[in-house]
């Protein structure tokens, strides 16, 4: 029944969704000693993994290092009633779209968030974060180098970027049906191109991810940025791009790496605005086009 309300309100964009409007938009930053009610949506990175305190998946996790238990804590720090419920699946991806294509090219995804994390985001939850499109980057290489879009590979990433945004769409507006009006903090994907992880990896497969990451960022999250919408602009924080804030694998952070993530979600929750994501930055284009 929710998908079926989603494809209605899509076609008429009812709940403003990245048009600076919102029917019942949060009114300010939450007020001193106030209750946060705060769903954390998103994959391996909502769990902290990479860090030297990993938490396992819908657990209470009050001393992991990852960016969401870094978060509570720096918020209850401030005097703040904080309850959460952190969704993360290691190696979800934001909607079923994805995961099909990614285990049809081999790759382990154990879920999305459209199907796995969306109907249980809280309903009374004021604070909602969102973090998606790595691991969505990682599945249109892993297609590409398995034969996909082979007569026009740019083609066939673009038409990937448009699927994600979709997803995107569909994953907001189900949790606006859920919970109503929470302020959602959003993180845009960085460059992957620009992470540890593909340092040693062919320059197209980098293009590859580039055109894809920024794609993503450029044209579904980024306009995203409204009154009700936070964006986090990694990106364009060259903070994103330093190899010493990355674990071993490359790819998650460390706890440095979360701990600069966690202080940026703690800004957008709390301040009255929040900066708008950068339109362009030298993090787009650390490798040249293809």
């Amino acid at each position: 029944m929710v998908v079926g309300a989603i494809a209605g309100a899509t076609g008429c964009d009812k709940l403003g969704l990245g048009n600076g409007a919102s029917p019942t938009a949060p009114s300010g930053a939450p007020t001193a000693g106030s209750t946060i009610v705060y769903t954390a949506v998103g994959a391996s990175d909502a769990n902290g993994v990479g860090s030297s305190a990993e938490c396992l998946p819908l657990t209470d996790c009050p001393n992991g290092k990852g960016y969401v238990p870094v978060t509570v804590r720096a918020l209850a720090a401030q005097g703040f009633k904080v309850t959460n419920l952190n969704l993360g699946i290691p190696t979800a991806v934001i909607g079923r779209d994805f995961q099909t294509l990614g285990q049809q090219y081999n790759r382990t995804i154990l879920g999305n968030f459209i199907d796995n994390e969306m109907t249980f985001v809280q309903t009374n939850a004021t604070v909602v974060t969102i973090f998606a499109g790595l691991n969505e980057v990682n599945v249109i290489t892993a297609a590409l180098g398995g034969g996909a879009g082979a007569s026009n590979p740019n083609a066939y990433i673009d038409t990937q970027v448009k699927a994600f945004g979709v997803d995107y769409t569909m994953l907001l507006v189900g949790i606006r049906l859920r919970a109503g009006s929470p302020r959602i903090v959003i993180l845009n994907p960085p460059n992957a191109a620009g992470l540890p992880f593909l340092a040693g990896s062919s320059l197209a497969q980098r293009q590859a991810a580039q055109r894809a990451a920024v794609g993503m960022t450029t044209t579904v999250v980024n306009p995203l940025a409204s009154s009700s919408v936070s964006v986090i602009d990694l990106m364009c924080d060259a903070r994103s791009y330093v190899a010493s804030n990355y674990a071993s694998d490359g790819l998650h952070p460390n706890d440095a790496g979360y701990a600069f993530i966690a202080g940026e979600v703690v800004k957008a929750i709390t301040g009255a605005s929040y900066p708008s994501p950068q339109s362009s930055c030298s993090g787009m284009t650390i490798v040249p086009a293809s």
